[in-house]
């Protein structure tokens, strides 16, 4: 079975976490710092805090920007359903922005028509689809035009730039950035998330919220009476100084990340081979089209899809995916619209206003994108994926 997304670890990989293991601490180590360091280094971010998951790290950084409660924050509705449930653990409303049909991110023409008529949208939640980042730039004008906060949601879009080269993730153009390091993201550390930012204040209750809300002695103490004996700080001594969580990454994923960092850059490159050769075999065919194919190569690539005219066909989705499957060949949706969950059309969200999302969501389908994909494998993909869509097609439509 060929799946739509697959970890890459190698055997330097396995080398390192077992070296962990036997030799070096679990938890709350200096392997943490090491990773967070070179996380920043290499996408140009003053600071790095990791989490234990990409959904972790989005609660946080949403919760660090202390926005007024009830107050209601723009995000896409082609998105996992974190991106929107970080927003109402921090007590806020989720604003569901329709995207553009080309790259499936935002319409930032639809943001600035919602801030000119809504004083009550305080932030934007900005997810970098598929891989592929929005024009920060402009948004980023946009922003500060109507004086919003900016949380870019890169789950997908670990070594992808912005349109001026540089890395996503620097916040030159954002708050705060969070990244996934789930399997099937750019690099794993099995489950993980970071977060970067250039405000020394929100490293620092980051570092605080991550671990119970404790202070270990990043920032001055509340209870001087506890904290020092004789003018000296009692080493054994630290104080909870808000709500906090237990977030933390490990030193074994730590480990992990470290060395996966290493191969950013390849994993990245044959991502991008693979899109392009995807692009180049599946451009022209009754049934489909390639959803992607718009896509700058400054994208990460995280997802390949295909968008279906099941119009012309027999067959439904649920029907191809199965003949897919059966001949070896996995795919997946991404994603069903988060209005559309149940949870959310119980407080009131529909579609009616998001019908670019409907569409795609209606239409698309992700075909297998990962470093490890074979050349063989991907021309399996390829042929079997004609294959299964030309003998579908309904010659009476």
């Amino acid at each position: 079975m060929i799946s739509y997304g697959k970890h890459s670890v190698g055997v330097r990989d396995l080398f390192a976490v077992a070296k962990q293991l036997i030799f070096g601490t679990l938890t709350q180590g200096e392997k943490i710092n090491e990773f967070e360091e070179r996380v920043a280094r290499k996408i140009g971010a003053e600071y790095a805090v990791s989490m234990n998951s990409g959904t972790s790290a989005l609660h946080l950084a949403i919760d660090a920007l202390d926005l007024e409660i009830n107050s209601e924050v723009i995000t896409s509705p082609l998105t996992f359903v974190a991106t929107a449930n970080c927003i109402l653990y921090a007590n806020l409303k989720p604003k569901f922005i329709d995207i553009d049909p080309l790259s499936k991110n935002l319409d930032l023409d639809l943001i600035e028509e919602e801030c000119k008529i809504n004083s009550n949208i305080k932030a934007i939640v900005v997810v970098h689809f598929a891989g592929l980042p929005v024009d920060m730039s402009r948004l980023w004008d946009i922003a500060q035009k109507y004086d919003l906060r900016i949380i870019e949601d890169a789950a997908h879009a670990l070594g992808a730039t912005y349109l001026d080269g540089t890395p996503v993730g620097n916040c030159k153009y954002s708050d705060i950035t969070m990244f996934s390091f789930h399997p099937v993201k750019s690099i794993t550390t099995g489950e993980g998330g970071i977060i970067t930012t250039n405000n020394i204040e929100v490293y620092r209750k980051l570092l605080r919220t991550r671990s119970h809300g404790i202070n270990k002695g990043n920032d001055s103490f509340i209870n001087t009476t506890n904290a020092f004996s004789d003018g000296v700080k009692n080493s054994w001594y630290y104080e909870m100084q808000e709500i906090g969580y237990n977030y933390r990454l490990t030193e074994i994923q730590a480990v992990l990340g470290i060395s996966q960092l290493k191969k950013l850059d390849k994993f990245i490159s044959k991502r991008k081979k693979i899109a392009a050769k995807y692009n180049q075999s599946l451009s022209n065919h009754a049934a489909f089209k390639p959803a992607n194919s718009c896509l700058k190569f400054n994208s990460a690539f995280h997802l390949y899809q295909i968008e279906i005219d099941f119009s012309i066909l027999k067959l439904n989705r649920n029907q191809i995916m199965k003949l897919l499957r059966e001949k070896g060949v996995g795919t997946q949706v991404h994603y069903l619209p988060v209005p559309l969950h149940p949870y959310y059309e119980k407080l009131g969200y529909e579609m009616n206003s998001l019908p670019n999302s409907l569409k795609h969501y209606m239409t698309s389908l992700s075909i297998p994108i990962f470093p490890g994909l074979s050349f063989m494998q991907q021309r399996k993909v390829i042929k079997t994926l004609k294959h299964v869509l030309s003998q579908s097609l309904n010659v009476n439509a």
